[in-house]
């Protein structure tokens, strides 16, 4: 029986621009997040540094293509150099952000850097008496828009060791926007690899248990959808004759964490001053609960319920001026920079006495209800919102709406226009 372990990261996205931060944000915020995804590279390579890992794997997205950042390609190189020194081989693979058909090909890596190319191949790994630890097998994106099933080409080989796929890939039966490198967890199974190390997905998740597949997420979160702690795997092996098997402990590396705070409202939140101190407290809380690590939190707040306040709220002037003095008010803890206010209140109408009227506002929301069952409602809005998300260059700075994002477009609505018609009924 034989032990190792070996580091898994993916999607570090160097120098990335984060998406949705305003430009009231101060100095100080802008600043952090400038440095987020250097300060989990060199966070990544310290662990290994400490760990002495058999080696590193990264699986693709390691640069920004967008961003032709000189800063991000010495970076990177930097942290090689510091794993070389450590004696710690890295195996990297392209993704469809730092394709090898990019400027990022032409880097010179130092000798313990095994980067793959577009077409399939494995490597051995030894150790320093020679004996073979792992085989890697890999292949890179050849292009930014890769549509080859690159896992299918994996085969394993006839050596008595844990074998590893490195991979940057989307799952190929699942309809998505964007599938790159596509492939089926069938693929991942006939392969016969005991372990697949994957990129693309930034939220760490498992795509099968035999074999291992394991998306370890970004390592560090871009904006508001990519809420929480962001790192990477370290996984350690236990091998017994043909057998292993793998333990895994997620590190965290981001210093930003994005998230979204939810406060419920009710029929007793009248004053708005008094709400302004609820939030304050709030966020007081999320600040002092913060990791001791953690730079930065970027906070979403989101108010629902049913409230008087409701129609305040939604009013800009209203809204604007509670977010500025909310951002005003600085906090002991970790600092905290709210991204944005989000209301998704409602009326203190009761929506079921609504429904049973005989009038236009009845009918109005029994219409909308049918078309919710039929689904028609969500085809509508998707339909309408076509062109801005299809757009060439807006959808690098826009992702469509989930279907719980449509349904909170639909209740907005259904609540503007429900305050209109009885604005209108009760000047009528």
């Amino acid at each position: 029986m034989s032990t190792f372990c070996f580091v898994h990261a993916a999607d570090l996205h160097l120098d990335a621009p984060f998406r949705g931060i305003s430009q009231e944000a101060p100095e100080g915020v802008v600043k952090t997040l400038r440095e987020a995804s250097f300060v989990a590279l060199d966070r990544l390579i310290t662990l290994c540094e400490k760990e002495k890992p058999a080696f590193l794997l990264l699986a693709g997205d390691i640069l920004n293509q967008e961003e032709h950042s000189a800063r991000a390609q010495l970076r990177l190189l930097e942290a090689f150099r510091r794993l070389q020194t450590a004696g710690i081989p890295v195996f990297m693979v392209h993704g469809n952000h730092d394709p090898l058909g990019s400027q990022f090909t032409s880097i010179r890596y130092p000798a313990n850097v095994k980067v793959f190319g577009p077409d399939y191949e494995h490597c051995e790994v030894k150790d320093a008496g020679g004996r073979l630890v792992a085989i890697i097998h890999g292949a890179s994106h050849a292009s930014a828009k890769e549509t080859r099933n690159l896992a299918a080409q994996f085969r394993r080989t006839q050596d008595d060791c844990p074998q590893i796929g490195l991979l940057h890939t989307s799952r190929g039966d699942v309809e998505s926007g964007d599938r790159y490198a596509p492939c089926t967890v069938q693929d991942l199974v006939a392969s016969g690899l005991d372990y697949w190390a994957l990129g693309h997905v930034h939220e760490a998740c498992t795509l099968c248990e035999a074999p291992l597949a394991v998306y370890p997420g970004t390592t560090q979160g871009c904006h508001i959808n990519e809420t929480g702690d962001k790192g990477c795997l370290l996984v350690h092996v236990e091998t017994s004759g043909s057998q292993a098997s793998f333990r895994l402990s997620g590190v965290t590396l981001g210093p930003v964490v994005w998230d979204c705070a939810r406060v419920e409202l009710g029929a007793d939140d009248t004053d708005a001053g008094a709400l302004e101190e609820t939030l304050q407290q709030r966020l007081t809380q999320i600040s002092e609960a913060a990791r001791p690590d953690c730079s930065l939190l970027v906070i979403r707040l989101i108010l629902e319920g049913r409230t008087p306040l409701d129609a305040a709220l939604r009013d800009p002037n209203t809204k604007e001026a509670l977010l500025a003095a909310l951002r005003a008010v600085p906090l002991a803890g970790t600092p905290v920079w709210i991204k944005d206010l989000d209301v998704r209140t409602r009326p203190t109408l009761d929506r079921n006495d609504l429904l049973r009227r005989e009038d236009l506002v009845g009918e109005l929301l029994r219409d909308n209800d049918r078309l919710r069952e039929s689904g028609l409602l969500e085809d509508t809005m998707r339909e309408a919102l076509r062109p801005l998300f299809g757009h060439s260059r807006a959808r690098r700075a826009l992702s469509a709406p989930t279907a719980g994002e449509l349904e909170e477009l639909i209740a907005s609505a259904e609540t503007l226009c429900l305050e209109l018609l009885e604005k209108r009924n009760a000047d009528s």
